[in-house]
């Protein structure tokens, strides 16, 4: 499994985005020739109005890679080392000579996980001829002392510095979110928000390693969605009927004259959220009001439950406990 893993992890070519996010040639020819940046949005603007984009830069501006000439869908980032652009990019890897992002980023989980077992059994089965040796024990044949002393040494190190990185990755998917991400968080319409992809812990595994947990531990591409499209915990409000929109109706959201589509909280299309009742995360609640738009800041916010449930509204709002319909009136 190992083997298995890393062989997986180097071999599996990196997603690219799909010539849906290519500029026409027309518009190609039309971009280059602008000189003016907000001209260049306006044509990126107008290609990207059918696409699943809902990020942007700091500067609210569409992603779009000069290199490439392509729109980045969310999540994905050029890398220089490849010279692509990757879907759900996390990082390049030098160990295996590759990048890690939405094609292999399971593979690379279990590559992390079954280095960190393998070098735990190395090490358990040499720790007896390890006390040995240091109890004076042990045979006095140089060479073998030599060997239980390295192979000893190699394996703990490699464990105990694989296992710091294991827990990390574990903590990202428990996240949802990448190692990019997590320094530089992604952009939404409301601003920055590092957990904006996060959907609980349970549904941020299952969209890395698939609804079958049968094949959770096995080396085969079983992650969720195309690595264009992502949920997110976008809820939108309307101002003058303070009523949540309804899910079959993407909103817009607009900044620096922009307008970019906003993911209602549910899609029927994804599996992450066709369950009846959402996520629920514990710790602070946070919540922000902007231009009539109410927006779940951080994981750790509100208990939201679909048609005929409950909304749980911060209680510093003055808003207790009410019945709701399908429009989650409040």
């Amino acid at each position: 499994m190992f083997v298995w893993s890393y062989w997986k992890t180097i071999f599996t070519h990196p997603a690219s985005p799909s010539n849906e996010f290519c500029l026409s040639k027309a518009d190609k020819e039309q971009y280059e020739k602008e000189e003016r940046p907000e001209s260049q949005q306006e044509i990126l603007r107008r290609a990207a109005k059918d696409l699943p984009i809902y990020t942007t830069t700091a500067s609210r501006a569409i992603r779009y890679c000069d290199r490439c000439q392509l729109i980045k869908p969310d999540r994905c980032h050029h890398c220089s080392a490849c010279d692509i652009c990757v879907l759900k990019m996390d990082h390049h890897c030098p160990w295996v000579n590759n990048c890690v992002g939405f094609s292999n980023y399971k593979f690379f989980l279990l590559f992390l996980m079954y280095s960190l077992l393998y070098c735990l059994f190395v090490a358990a089965t040499v720790l007896q001829y390890f006390i040995k040796f240091w109890t004076n024990e042990l045979p006095d044949l140089p060479d073998a002392k030599f060997h239980v002393l390295f192979l000893f040494f190699v394996a703990a190190m490699f464990f105990i510095s694989i296992l710091s990185l294991f827990s990390y990755h574990c903590w990202l998917v428990g996240k949802n979110r990448s190692t990019i991400e997590t320094f530089r968080a992604p952009t939404f319409r409301n601003g920055p928000d590092k957990n904006g992809f996060s959907l609980g812990c349970s549904k941020n595994l299952r969209e890395v390693f698939g609804d079958e947990k049968k094949y959770w531990l096995l080396p085969i591409f079983t992650s969720l969605g195309d690595g264009c499209n992502f949920p997110t915990r976008l809820v939108i409000m309307d101002p003058e009927q303070l009523t949540v929109s309804s899910q079959n109706e993407p909103a817009k959201s607009s900044g620096a004259n922009q307008s970019f589509p906003t993911r209602p909280l549910s899609e029927s299309q994804n599996r992450l959220l066709a369950s009846d009742s959402q996520w629920v995360e514990g710790g602070p609640e946070e919540e922000h009001v902007k231009s009539g738009s109410l927006y779940c800041n951080t994981a750790d916010t509100v208990v939201l439950f679909v048609v005929g449930g409950f909304f749980w509204p911060n209680k510093s709002l003055g808003i207790g406990w009410s019945q709701v319909d399908e429009n989650f009136v409040l």
